[in-house]
């Protein structure tokens, strides 16, 4: 007899519909899984063979099974299919009847003792059955909350193979679907843990943390060990703007795919934090593998990606970084395939300004050479450098800031200038596909950066004395576009200027 199942598989960080279509005959026992199948998939024989009999329903051990997971000519991986083969196998064997199979979608893996357990990307397969306009999504329970959260779809979770098998012979009426509000996930009060006040002193570099989250801009920072650039990075995202809803959902579907999705969660409210150690591979920064998954450029998606101590880094690891920067999405390819990313993340660097640490400090003495000192800054080349827009000092705290017992500015007032910054750029770009400075092209800075004679005379004058690239004046007008922001002004003025070539101005000093 043969059973359909529906359900659906990812790829990228969105779902497809898969049908798995599941015969028994009589003839020699076999279990056959066709349909491109992985090595995951193709061990769900055992466990679905051990999670039927635990589950006090009969495993037929004297038929020929096929099951067939369609679309045949796309790869399958991943144990999600579990539970609508084994749903196809009684089905099939007519020890469950249920009216209309293809109503419903099933996705979940199974223990050996008939439990559902949790799968990655359940929220983009909640999409996709919505999309196909289904009845309802069958879940783990983990999973219940994460998928629910799109609208006008029922979603139920389920503990056991028994409890689906339940749950579909009564037509879903025995449970009732989960239920998770987008509205009550107020994201604009989303809990970091950390905030700028913990800062003491640094207000310079607090403004360019500022300027940084005003206007979407990279930034990296260098100073002696201990001078709080750590610390002041794990507080950007606490600055930023909240989270839109469909801002928040990408984050949470790129979570849900690579299975870094905490249990249990529904939504991520908080702008992803980043900080990835100095011996991550390509692989592990941009994504890939022999089936891609996203990588820690793609997790910081719509936050921050940190990168402490950056010359430690690979400088391979380091040049891949180019693309995303630039375009803000990944590609990843491969023989059988080629997959899409988003990247849209702010990179903050910090780094020594030698090996020793104490190139520039007032206090301790540098233990390095010339040639030491130059070898360790050449390892960040010049065309990374330039896609950084902001380069500041962060020097050692004196003893009267170390003692200082007051709190700073605390992070909610920050954000409440950086949220008045950010409205202000997207009346301007309302008409663009920009939201922030840091994306406006050669053509949209000649439109929305109109310049003074006062201004273009201190830009030429920059660029004579620091040498300046063609990309590295581009961020200077970027940076000052968002400079006037913070202040509200309509153009961009000297003192404007003046500060966004301040932050492009340490880099010739060091690496010149």
């Amino acid at each position: 007899m043969l059973a359909r199942v529906e359900s659906a598989a990812v790829f990228g960080i969105d779902a497809y519909p898969v049908t798995v279509e599941v015969d028994i005959t009589r003839g020699q026992f076999a279990f056959t899984i066709v349909g491109l199948p992985d090595a995951a998939v193709q061990e769900a024989r055992e466990r679905v063979r051990a999670a039927i009999t635990n589950s006090s329903f009969i495993f037929p051990q004297t038929d020929r099974i096929t099951v067939n997971l369609a679309p045949a000519d796309v790869r399958k991986e991943g144990p999600a299919f579990d539970l609508p083969i084994a749903v196809g196998i009684l089905a099939a064997t007519e020890q469950i009847k249920v009216d209309a199979l293809d109503k419903y979608c099933l996705v979940g893996e199974l223990s050996l003792d008939g439990s559902v357990r949790p799968i990655a990307g359940a929220l983009p397969v909640a999409l996709c059955g919505k999309e196909r306009d289904k009845e309802a999504l069958v879940v783990p329970t983990e999973n219940g909350c994460e998928a629910a959260v799109v609208d006008d779809f029922n979603v139920y979770a389920v503990e056991t193979l028994y409890e689906t098998v339940e749950l579909l012979e009564n037509d879903l009426i025995t449970k009732q679907p989960v239920e998770v509000s987008v509205d009550e996930l107020d994201l604009s009060t989303a809990p970091y843990g950390v905030d700028f006040s913990d800062v003491k002193g640094q207000d310079h570099v607090k403004r360019a943390l500022e300027v940084a989250a005003a206007g979407g801009h990279n930034l990296i920072m260098v100073g002696p060990p201990g001078s709080g650039k750590t610390m002041l990075a794990r507080r950007l995202p606490t600055i930023m703007p909240p989270l839109t809803l469909a801002e928040a959902l990408e984050v949470t579907k790129l979570y849900s795919v690579s299975g870094n999705l905490p249990g249990k969660t529904a939504l991520m409210r908080t702008r992803p934090f980043r900080g990835p150690h100095h011996t991550v591979s390509n692989a592990g920064l941009v994504g890939g593998g022999a089936i891609p998954r996203p990588g820690e450029v793609s997790l910081a998606h719509h936050g921050v990606l940190f990168l402490d101590e950056l010359p430690e880094f690979n400088r391979d690891v380091l040049e891949v970084m180019r693309q995303p920067l630039e375009d803000g999405t990944v590609t990843i390819a491969r023989a059988a395939m080629s997959l899409t990313y988003p990247a849209d993340f702010m990179l903050v660097g910090a780094m020594n300004p030698c090996p020793c640490g104490y190139h520039t400090d007032p206090v301790k003495q540098c233990t390095c050479n010339v040639h030491q000192i130059r070898r360790y800054l050449m390892r960040i080349s010049g065309p990374l450098l330039d896609r950084i827009d902001i380069h500041i000092e962060v020097p050692r705290l004196d003893h009267e800031e170390l003692m200082q017992r007051e709190p700073g500015e605390p992070s909610a007032a920050v954000r409440e200038r950086v949220i008045a910054a950010r409205e202000r750029q997207t009346q301007r770009f309302a008409e663009t596909p920009f939201y922030c400075n840091r994306q406006m092209t050669s053509k949209a800075l000649r439109e929305f950066c109109p310049l003074s004679s006062d201004v273009e005379a201190l830009l030429r004058q920059a660029i004579q004395q620091f040498g300046l690239s063609a990309r590295a004046y581009d961020r200077i007008l970027k940076l000052s576009r968002t400079i006037a922001d913070l202040e509200g002004a309509e153009d961009i003025a000297v003192h404007h200027a003046a500060e966004a070539v301040q932050y492009r101005s340490l880099d010739r000093k060091l690496w010149a």
